[in-house]
């Protein structure tokens, strides 16, 4: 199991105990996106500068994801892990009752560093404790229990906000991460303490920069790396846009809790087909369709509106759900189990950096288009070069 030691855990665990912690997540995570980026516009009053928030956001969350090998050199995963789950269950409640925008904004960028944290540890778990089982079901396995949660919350989400207040909804989330906790706490895990030395920031950095040459240096992981990055920046245009653009067209809350909702019926029906239809026709196939047929509905919704809009916009959820299972799958493919601890906080940075930068790209199609739908020339755009990338030799 990759460098770490696991002294003692639980005769039941495995890598698939660690995939059904997606239910929590995908719960968790379904609740605040249905409602975060309605936080924002209200403390912003602008589409546009809620993109350039989560740009600076995104960065930031992408250095402590940079920096996370490090924290692993002093401190067992199974600790950070349990600290983070605890600190964004607690977080979570404490935005839900904030009611100044400069508290809310602390307690996002406190559970920014924990939901990074998470989001990097759950693979390195599942791989760890892999075995026989293979990344491939293990991630369909996450994906799916992510969807379960996801598929509910939306509504859920919705609710709580229209009988309460947007930020209300951020309390459900933290009452499901503490959940995840406890099952976490019950995998009775203990991992090898490691010895706590005198950190040299200097040699931090040329670590952490080695790393990042070695990454880079390998065209496999550079594909890997690109693929990966317009995949999530295609998912973090949606889900920070749609609600906004659902309700600038005048539509409710309810319609937008279902929209969300309904999207995420095509991820329950592929996840478990994706396996089968992965081994059948490859992991590049299925990419190349999911980017494409995304490209195409994004042009779409630039000049749709009305339920037509809506209709992309769950249609379109289709073209996720055959990328979902399979589109880091280029990494673990292609890397040593003891090499992924390494390399995987660098391989991680495709999941922030997407919004550090697209967020910015879709500030200035609003800027100057005028209209928020103009985001979706940025979601074509990266999703065609996505499948010039794919289409490359080698």
């Amino acid at each position: 199991m990759a460098k770490d030691k696991y002294l003692s855990v639980r005769d039941s665990v495995s890598g698939f105990s660690f995939a059904n912690l997606g239910l929590f997540t995908g719960f968790a995570d379904g609740i605040y996106n249905a409602v975060y980026s309605l936080v924002l516009l209200e403390i912003f009053r602008s589409s546009a500068i809620v993109g350039i928030y989560v740009s600076v956001y995104a960065a930031f969350c992408m250095i402590v994801g940079l920096f996370a090998n490090e924290l692993f050199r002093l401190f067992s995963k199974v600790k950070v892990f349990y600290f983070s789950m605890l600190f964004l269950g607690l977080c979570y409640l404490m935005m839900s009752f904030s009611i100044k925008p400069s508290t809310f904004i602390i307690l996002d960028y406190v559970t920014g560093i924990a939901v990074t944290l998470v989001g990097v540890l759950i693979p390195l778990f599942m791989s760890d404790f892999s075995n026989h089982i293979g990344m491939s079901k293990l991630n369909s396995r996450y994906h799916l229990w992510l969807n379960v949660g996801a598929l509910i919350a939306p509504l859920i989400a919705v609710n709580i906000a229209n009988a309460f207040d947007n930020r209300s909804a951020f309390f459900a989330a933290g009452i499901i991460y503490i959940a995840g906790w406890l099952f976490f706490k019950y995998f009775k895990i203990v991992q090898e303490n490691k010895q706590i030395k005198q950190v040299n920031p200097r040699r931090t950095i040329k670590s952490l920069w080695r790393n990042t040459l070695g990454f880079f240096s390998k065209s496999v992981f550079v594909r890997a790396y690109i693929i990966n990055f317009s995949y999530y920046a295609l998912r973090a245009m949606r889900y920070l846009y749609v609600p906004i653009v659902v309700i600038e067209a005048g539509f409710s809350k309810d319609v937008l809790g279902w929209v969300l909702a309904i999207g995420i019926i095509p991820y329950l029906i592929m996840t478990e087909l994706m396996s089968s239809l992965v081994k059948k026709f490859g992991k590049k196939f299925w990419l190349v369709v999911g980017f494409s047929s995304f490209a195409m509905f994004s042009s779409f919704a630039i000049f749709t509106n009305g339920y037509l809009l809506l209709a992309i916009f769950i249609a379109w959820q289709f073209s996720g759900a055959v990328m979902e299972s399979v589109h880091d799958l280029l990494f673990f493919d292609n890397t040593k189990k003891a090499e992924q601890t390494k390399y995987y906080g660098i391989f991680r940075t495709s999941v922030n950096l997407p919004n550090v930068l697209v967020s910015i790209m879709a500030a200035g199609c609003i800027t100057a288009f005028g209209t928020t739908s103009a985001v979706w020339i940025t979601t074509a755009v990266i999703g065609f070069m996505a499948v010039l990338i794919l289409m490359m030799k080698k």
